[in-house]
């Protein structure tokens, strides 16, 4: 069988797939939206990435494991294997354009138990990721407000701060997806537009700037590990993190036109746009450091905005400082989402406790509602322990990388294995799939062991990586409800559209 070559732009592209049709042969019936176009798919993973998020919230951990080196030369090649993946896991999604997306995906090449573990890999993966995104703009907020008015940012101030901006974006996502869409899109402007400006800034205002000898090489390990590599390997993270959260164009597929296409181009394009900027980003704020120790035990807690604060002055510092928690605020909205969806999504195939709530979906905004509720009530217990734990908040971005980046190699890896049985869909890699393919699935293996690893040393209570534990819990729960949900979860065969089963759990679905 002739497999085309790589399509990436839709200016040569046959007529549109009938995407509703393409639904119903997968063996669902449309009950979402279909609302959001081209760009608006694109604008929400490129939210979720979010380098205005990952890349700030986790800059002190960078300058701590490994300092400027790693964390600029560490986000070069991080950004080249993830795109791997990302073109990979694009490929797959045209083939399967469904809000389940990884999961379904591998149940339809592996069979239902490599899509029941994807799924709940997956759904552990975006919930730390609301955790992590949202926790990080409070964060960043308590630190705003200890700028403006000496506010003290405290772990129980900020846990409140983290509810309220749970609340916010519950309630944004309650409207429906076309808000949802309009918000993205501003998103992408607001991100670009904001690194232009920070990095603009930083780099014409300050009269010392660090040398590019030590932007480019300074190596900095405050881990207590002694082994460089190690440590380098560790630092890592800070890439790998805000480098997740690209499946959001797949699990937004159902509500987007033309979505074989249009979601494979979203997946892609929002990684090399973030890979770009977020370089750019780095390198800024490394050049702009004046003073390493005090940016790392800032009063504000956030060492970016201490960097800021040396270099521009409190003003300054305030006006960047709301530029970037804007962001942040975009990206959680985006990510609560992509959760929600995945929610509805698995629970229409019954593989959640209490299904037939978390898949109904409302009859007058067309959005999944009980799962919006769900997936911020999650995401505010995986953040609980930031307020006894100082190393927490590390371990439920460590939750995030864990759970979601294995979940994007399973179904490249069952593509793989299935040879010609895979049927490519309109947007795919042509030769390049199994050159491609294996770099993603064997980039995936090692971070995955590399981030349940711990990260500072001596171990203790305070200092232990609990993404291990989260990740034996997860999986020890998803064996345990299998052997009570095994008899009623189940992706839709195709030719089972239609049946009065069917029928019947679509009219529960509507409310």
């Amino acid at each position: 069988m002739s497999i085309p070559s790589p399509r990436w732009s839709g200016s040569d592209q046959k007529s549109p797939v009938d995407e509703e049709e393409r639904l119903r042969e997968l063996g669902y019936q449309p009950v979402l939206a279909r609302r959001m176009g081209g760009f608006g798919n694109f604008a929400i993973s490129f939210s979720v990435i979010s380098i205005l998020s990952g890349c700030m919230t986790l800059y002190g951990f960078g300058m701590n494991t490994g300092g400027p080196a790693v964390m600029l030369w560490g986000w070069l090649g991080v950004g080249l294997f993830v795109l791997c993946v990302g073109m990979a896991l694009a490929e797959v999604t045209s083939s399967y354009p469904t809000s389940g997306a990884l999961y379904y995906m591998a149940d339809r090449l592996g069979g239902r138990k490599w899509g029941w573990y994807t799924g709940w890999l997956n759904l552990l993966g975006l919930l730390g990721a609301i955790a992590g995104i949202d926790y990080g703009a409070a964060m960043f907020t308590g630190a705003f407000l200890h700028l403006q008015w000496g506010f003290d940012p405290t772990p129980g101030s900020t846990m409140v701060i983290f509810m309220i901006i749970l609340l916010l974006h519950a309630t944004l996502n309650l409207f429906g997806v076309k808000l949802v869409s309009v918000l993205n899109s501003i998103s992408v402007w607001w991100h670009i537009g904001g690194v232009v400006l920070i990095v603009g800034v930083l780099a014409i205002v300050p009269k010392n700037h660090q040398s590019a000898e030590v932007v480019f090489t300074e190596f900095v390990n405050g881990t207590g590990w002694e082994n460089p590599i190690y440590v380098a390997a560790i630092g890592l993270l800070l890439a790998q993190y805000t480098f997740s959260g690209y499946d959001a164009s797949a699990h937004l597929s159902e509500e987007t036109s033309n979505a074989s296409v249009t979601a494979a181009q979203g997946i892609v394009r929002a990684i090399w746009v973030s890979w770009i900027a977020g370089f750019a980003l780095l390198a800024g704020l490394a050049f702009a450091i004046q003073d390493y120790a005090g940016a790392q035990n800032s009063a504000t807690g956030v060492p970016p905005a201490q960097i800021m604060i040396d270099a521009l002055g409190t003003g300054g510092a305030s006006a960047l400082l709301l530029i970037v928690i804007v962001a942040q605020l975009f990206c959680g909205n985006a990510e609560v989402a992509a959760a929600s969806r995945m929610v509805f999504a698995f629970s229409r195939d019954n593989a959640l406790p209490g299904s037939s709530l978390w898949r109904k979906v409302s009859a007058r905004t067309q959005t999944p509602v009980p799962a919006v509720w769900l997936s911020v009530g999650c995401a505010c217990l995986l953040a609980l322990p930031s307020l006894y734990s100082s190393t927490a908040y590390g371990a439920v971005t460590a939750i995030n990388v864990i759970g979601i980046t294995p979940a994007y190699a399973i179904p490249i890896y069952l593509k793989l294995r299935a040879g010609d049985r895979f049927q490519p869909g309109p947007w795919n890699l042509g030769k390049w799939s199994k050159p491609i393919g294996w770099i993603a699935v064997v980039w995936v293996a090692f971070v995955t062991v590399l981030f349940l690893l711990p990260q500072t040393n001596p171990v203790t209570v305070d200092t232990m990586n609990y993404a291990s534990v989260a990740l034996v819990a997860v999986l020890t729960l998803a064996t345990i409800w299998w052997f009570v949900a095994r008899r009623s979860y189940g992706t839709p065969q195709p030719q089972a559209y239609g049946s009065a089963r069917e029928q019947a759990e679509l009219a529960d679905q509507i409310v």
